[in-house]
C-alpha cells in the first residue's frame, strides 16, 4: 500500500488529485490545469465570435463565468480530457447505451474516472488488484474483482458519471510491484471528514478526562456522580484493607495458640453464652495469673512451709477456683478480644457504607 501514490483532498482540487492518482505521480498542478482551461475558454470565445462580435449571444457569453474552471479549483471534464490527451489517453462514457451494448466486463478494463456533483476520483487496477483512489479517503481502498461490478453499479445508482480510460498508462512502481505480490487490507480507509470528526471527538474526550483528573486533584468541585464514585472506591479499598487486617490477626492468633499450648497446665472450660466484657476479661486474667503465682510459690517453698502456704492461700484459692470455674484460658480470652474487635470494625464499615 505504501508504494501506491495517493493524493488527498485539498480545497476543491479533486480534478488534479484524480489525474495524479490515475497516472501515479505529480503530473499536473493547478497552474497547468488552469492553463488548459484558459485555452479551452479562448477556443470557445473564438467560435462564438464567428457569429459576430456584436451579437447578443456573444455579449452574453463574455459576461458568463468560465465553464471550464472556477476560483475554488474545479475543472470540467473537457479540461481532464485534454490533459489526458497529452499522454495518449481518451475517455469513453462507461454508462452510455453505446458502451453498455458492448457488454465489456469491467475487470478487463484498466481504470475508470468517476464524477458526481463536481467531484472527481479514480478507480484503477494496479498489478492484479483494483483500488479506489478517491482523494476523500485517508488511503487507497482495495476492491475485489467480484465487488468491482457491484461497486460501479452502485455509483451509477447514486448518479455518478463513469468514464473508461482507454490507452496505455505510464509505468509506475506500484503497478510493477503488485504484479508480483497481492496485498490484503485489514481495515478499510475512512473518509477524511470522518477521520477529522473522530480526532475531534478524541480531543474532546481527552479534554474531559484531563478536567476530571484536575477536579480529582482538588482544584475543582466534584459533581454528584463523581462524588458517589469516589465514595464507592474508598469503601472498596477500606473493605480490602480490613480483609487483610483480619487475615493478619488470624495468623497472629494461630501463632499465639501454638506457643501457649506448650505451657498450659490444665484445660479451663470455656463459658457459654455471650462474649465477656473487657472488665470481665481483666478480672479473669488477674485470677488466672494469681493462681499461677501461688503454684510457683508452692513449688519453690521448703517442705516445712508447704502446709502453711496451703492453709494461708486456702481462702484465696477457693475464691480463685470459683472464678476459674467459669473462666477462660489465655488463648480463649485473646480469641474473644479479637472477635469483639472485628465485630466493631465491621459495624463501623457498614455504618460508613450507608452514609
Amino acid at each position: 500500500m505504501e508504494s501506491i501514490f495517493h493524493e488527498k483532498q485539498e480545497g476543491s482540487l479533486c480534478a488534479q488529485h484524480c489525474l495524479n492518482n490515475l497516472l501515479q505521480g505529480e503530473y499536473f498542478s493547478p497552474v497547468e490545469l488552469s492553463s488548459i482551461a484558459h485555452q479551452l475558454d479562448e477556443e470557445e470565445r473564438m467560435r462564438m465570435a464567428e457569429g459576430g462580435v456584436t451579437s447578443e449571444d456573444y455579449r452574453t457569453f463574455l459576461q458568463q463565468p468560465s465553464g471550464n474552471m472556477d476560483d475554488s479549483g474545479f475543472f470540467s471534464i473537457q479540461v481532464i480530457s485534454n490533459a489526458l490527451k497529452v499522454w495518449g489517453l481518451e475517455l469513453i462514457l462507461f454508462n452510455s447505451p453505446e458502451y453498455q451494448r458492448l457488454r465489456i466486463d469491467p475487470i478487463n478494463e484498466r481504470s475508470f474516472i468517476c464524477n458526481y456533483k463536481e467531484h472527481w476520483f479514480t478507480v484503477r487496477k494496479l498489478g492484479k488488484q483494483w483500488f479506489n483512489l478517491n482523494s476523500l479517503l485517508t488511503g487507497p481502498e482495495l476492491i475485489s474483482d467480484t465487488y468491482l461490478a457491484l461497486f460501479l453499479a452502485q455509483l451509477q445508482q447514486e448518479g455518478y458519471s463513469i468514464f473508461v480510460v482507454k490507452g496505455d498508462l505510464p509505468d509506475c512502481e506500484a503497478d510493477q510491484l503488485l504484479q508480483m505480490i497481492r496485498v490484503q487490507q485489514m481495515h478499510r480507509p475512512k473518509l477524511i471528514g470522518e477521520e477529522l470528526a473522530q480526532l475531534k471527538e478524541q480531543r474532546v474526550q481527552k479534554t474531559d478526562l484531563e478536567r476530571v483528573l484536575e477536579v480529582n486533584d482538588g482544584t475543582g468541585m466534584l459533581d454528584e456522580d463523581e462524588e458517589d464514585l469516589q465514595r464507592a472506591l474508598a469503601l472498596s479499598r477500606q473493605e480490602i484493607d480490613m480483609e487483610d487486617e483480619e487475615a493478619d490477626l488470624r495468623r497472629a492468633i494461630q501463632l499465639s495458640m501454638q506457643g501457649t499450648s506448650r505451657n498450659r497446665c490444665q484445660d479451663i472450660p470455656q463459658t457459654s453464652g455471650s462474649h465477656p466484657t473487657s472488665e470481665e476479661l481483666r478480672k479473669r486474667r488477674e485470677a488466672y495469673f494469681e493462681k499461677q503465682q501461688q503454684q510457683q510459690q508452692q513449688q519453690q517453698a521448703p517442705p516445712g512451709q508447704l502446709t502453711h502456704l496451703c492453709e494461708k492461700s486456702s481462702t484465696s484459692s477457693e475464691a480463685a477456683d470459683s472464678d476459674l470455674g467459669d473462666s477462660m484460658s489465655e488463648e480463649d480470652m485473646l480469641q474473644a478480644a479479637v472477635t469483639m474487635s472485628l465485630e466493631t470494625v465491621r459495624s463501623n464499615l457498614k455504618t460508613e457504607g450507608k452514609k
